[in-house]
Formats: structure tokens, sequence, C-alpha cells
């Protein structure tokens, strides 16, 4: 069974996320725990961990089924020893928040180098992190998010994800989100059948099904290749919309968050609505 949904707005309290995702016919859904643009964020009070949990269980949406993102601001593979320690504790309290409000993952960007270290010696800066993380806490996993590979960014190429995951020494608690617009301008083709099926044999044979958490659903406005990050509604970019017919009838991607991240919120209740027509 197929689980569609959106990064919902948290603003005014993390639980506004799980109303606004019951607005649009959310199965799924994905939220920031605090401000995604700020280092510093206030504890999480017992009333609002209550309230989530209330409203949550309310809802009958499974906590498997959200996707919570850390912040943009984290970098846990920064060269800089001084600015990795602040991205490593902010990384953690993002982990601990997850812990509190009951939800299993957390998704996150792996980390630049900035030009200043090489890919390798990140990547080990990447996963040193996790498992420092994973150490101090329990019962979320860390779900490492593919990148279109813009400027110095690392996990674009499944290999990255993959050796950040053998470095990880719980991989009980590892897991990759797949965003649909990255992997195509990072140059992963899936728009026909053929592609597609290449495609996700590579994602198979490199990194393996067993770590798939969830997936960004996202057409794409720059092209095959191009390593630019910016999403378009679903049918409307140079992806096209046979892809997300092929997800959506493609049993590996049952039962984890499909999250659309698509530009204009204002159609997310059509777009969930059009992916589910797709199934045969």
């Amino acid at each position: 069974m197929k689980y569609v949904g959106a990064h919902t707005s948290a603003s005014g309290g993390v639980f506004n996320a799980i109303s606004h995702a019951q607005e649009i016919g959310a199965k799924a859904f994905a939220l920031f725990t605090k401000n995604q643009r700020r280092w510093d964020a206030k504890p999480l009070d017992t009333k609002t961990i209550d309230t989530f949990k209330k409203r949550l269980e309310d809802s009958g949406i499974l906590p498997r089924h959200i996707l919570p993102h850390d912040s943009y601001l984290i970098n846990l593979g920064h060269p800089d020893d001084e600015k990795r320690a602040k991205s490593m504790e902010a990384f953690l309290d993002e982990v601990q928040r997850c812990e509190l409000l009951g939800l299993d993952r957390l998704n996150f960007h792996p980390g630049s180098h900035l030009k200043e270290i090489s890919e390798d010696e990140c990547l080990g800066r990447i996963a040193e992190a996790m498992n420092r993380t994973l150490e101090k806490t329990s019962g979320v996993s860390l779900v490492l998010e593919n990148t279109a590979g813009q400027g110095s960014n690392l996990g674009w190429k499944f290999e990255h994800l993959a050796h950040i995951i053998d470095k990880v020494e719980d991989k009980s608690r590892v897991g990759v989100c797949i965003d649909t617009c990255h992997m195509f301008t990072a140059g992963y083709d899936i728009r026909t059948r053929e592609a597609y099926d290449v495609t996700m044999a590579q994602f198979e044979n490199i990194v393996g099904f067993k770590y798939l958490k969830g997936m960004h659903i996202n057409d794409s406005k720059p092209d095959l290749g191009s390593h630019v990050d910016r999403h378009d509604s679903i049918g409307k970019g140079k992806i096209g919309i046979d892809a997300f017919r092929f997800i959506m009838n493609d049993e590996r991607m049952d039962d984890i968050p499909l999250i659309l991240e698509t530009i204009d919120e204002s159609i997310w209740a059509q777009e969930i609505k059009l992916l589910y027509s797709l199934m045969d």
C-alpha cells in the first residue's frame, strides 16, 4: 500500500503539521520539528509533545509514515572542526526531538566538503558524526537523502550513500530517502520504463532497497544531469508523468512515506489524488 503526503507546515506548533496533512488528504507527511533556518530552538515542552501525540493518534497516521527533516544549516561533513561540532550538536538535538515526539526516522542531507577536503574524508566525517549520534540516542533511524550534487554537496551518487552506510556501525538505524528531482538532476534517468528499471537496479545493487525509508516525490525544472536542485509540480517538469506511474506501481515503495515537496502547495491535494490515480 502506498502512503502519499507532503511536507506540511509546523508553524505555530509541530502538531499543526498533522492538521495540515489531514486537510489535503495525506496518508503521510514530513515536517520540521524546529525552524529549519536557525541554529537555536526552544525545547519541546510537555504540552506540545502530548498534543502532537494525541493529534497523531486521532489522525490514524503512523510514525513510520512520517519523515521529519533536519535544519538546512547542518553540515556533518564540514571541513572545519569547530563548525562541524556545531552541526553535530544541532543534529543530536534534532534526533532527540524526534525521540520525544515518538517519531522513528530523521531525514537529512549528508553534507558538503566545501572544496576544502576530499570526498572520501568528507564522507568519513559524515559517517563518524552519525555513529556518535546513534550512540547517544535510541529508536530513531538516520535517513540519508540523495542530493542533486549542487556545489560541493555529496550524496548525489548512489556510491556516496553506500560509502557512508558501510561506515555506520548500527545499520539497523540507517536508511535512505530518494528524492526524484535530485536523482534525475544528478544523472539518473527514470523517464521511461527501461531507464527506470536500470536506475532502480543500480540503486538495489549499490545501496539496497532494504535501506529505503522514504521518498520525496518531485518533478524537476532542470534537465537530466544538470546538478541543479529546482523542483516542479508532478507531470509539469522534465521528468514527466510516466516515472511517477512507475513509482506508484512499484511494490518496493510500499509502506514508506512518499512526500511531495513540489512548488505549488495549493495543489498538493490534487497531486496526491493524481498519484493515487496512476495505480493500476
